[in-house]
């Protein structure tokens, strides 16, 4: 069985250094807002060529400390792309503001500037742009909107590390970009980790007191904030692993590249190839109408694959309020996905064989 993702593998050339890094972590007796984090800190915001970064303790986090650090006004809207994953959401609904949905781009899957427009009134405070699968939004018409409607943009970039767009990094478009490091992500931590990137001064120092319980001087609280702490031996991790994410990154575009030229389906619906060099390609997302044939099929042939993700935020029990909302773009997006293996230590013949048998299946019909 080819593996969607083997995270020992992933893990494994950079295993002694991991552990070395986190044995002087251990040794050194300090494990929270350390000399690790303020180097990782400095070295992922030169990556991204911004200014600040501001590590905290998860993507999810990163989005709702935006949020609270630019205290909006109580039942404030925030744009959304309605095909995105719940940590998207989850920030702007338990923080009292009203997510409003906007359908996708059905091309990209991506937020659709030209939906955005409709969508603002006076009550709209900000957009947030979800860079899905690894590809970054179509950023330059979002910013001219919000620039002329007086709103921020927050970027979600957890699954786009090193990705780019007109010759910029994600994290360094919008007003602030929450990342994940979960272990799974093109830059992965040995467990939950996240950051704010931004060249905002003001906010990056705000965010700095409320990830640590609205102070930076022990039991002096300026903010009432939460504990959300990117802790030493995440960074430590993350110091080791970011001077090989671009080449992690280079191996992907290499697949990418493969399997859009020589993958041939008919009603296999594969992701846009305008992009192969700038994408991150956290995931290789393909559409089938019939998603559970096609994933029966490639798992009696060897080959584990993902569906990000099954059923949208509108339809989840957890926001049963937006339960009868009619999105069709979104819903036949999730009734379709499916993600296929794309990671940095997949072999050449690992790449062959699921080129081959996807190519296989319409025989299989």
């Amino acid at each position: 069985m080819i593996p969607f993702l083997d995270l020992n593998e992933v893990n494994a050339p950079y295993l002694d250094a991991i552990e070395e890094a986190s044995l002087r972590v251990i040794r050194s007796g300090w494990y929270i807002l350390g000399n690790e984090l303020k180097a990782f800190e400095r070295s992922f915001a030169s990556y991204c060529g911004v200014a600040h970064c501001v590590g905290v303790a998860n993507g999810l986090d990163a989005i709702s400390l935006i949020l609270m650090a630019y205290e909006f006004p109580g039942e404030s809207e925030i744009i959304i792309p309605a095909n995105t994953y719940i940590a998207s959401v989850l920030p702007v609904a338990y923080l009292g503001f009203k997510p409003i949905f906007v359908e996708p781009d059905p091309v990209t899957m991506l937020l659709d500037p030209d939906k955005i427009a409709e969508k603002v009134t006076s009550k709209t405070r900000a957009i947030i742009a979800v860079d899905l699968y690894g590809r970054i939004c179509e950023m330059e018409p979002i910013m001219a909107l919000a620039r002329m409607h007086g709103l921020k943009v927050i970027t979600d970039a957890a699954q786009a590390h090193g990705a780019i767009y007109q010759n910029k990094k994600a994290g360094s478009m919008a007003d602030a970009t929450a990342f994940s490091f979960y272990p799974t992500k093109n830059l992965g931590a040995l467990g939950d980790a996240g950051a704010v990137t931004t060249e905002d001064e003001a906010l990056a120092e705000k965010i700095r007191y409320l990830r640590n319980y609205g102070s930076q001087v022990r039991y002096k609280n300026d903010y009432q904030g939460v504990n959300s702490r990117l802790d030493e031996i995440q960074a430590a991790v993350l110091n080791v692993k970011l001077p090989f994410l671009d080449a992690e990154n280079a191996r992907r575009r290499e697949i990418a590249a493969r399997y859009l030229s020589e993958i041939n389906v008919t009603d296999l619906i594969l992701p846009p190839a305008d992009r192969i060099q700038d994408d991150a390609w956290h995931l290789f997302v393909v559409r089938h109408a019939d998603r559970s044939k096609f994933i029966a099929y490639l798992d009696a042939n060897g080959i584990q694959t993902n569906v990000h993700y099954p059923l949208p935020i509108h339809k989840q029990q957890a926001f049963s309020e937006y339960n009868d909302l009619i999105l069709p773009i979104t819903e036949r997006i999730h009734n379709e996905v499916i993600s296929l293996p794309l990671n940095a230590v997949l072999t050449n013949e690992e790449v062959t064989y699921i080129i081959q048998t996807v190519n296989q299946f319409d025989y299989q019909q």
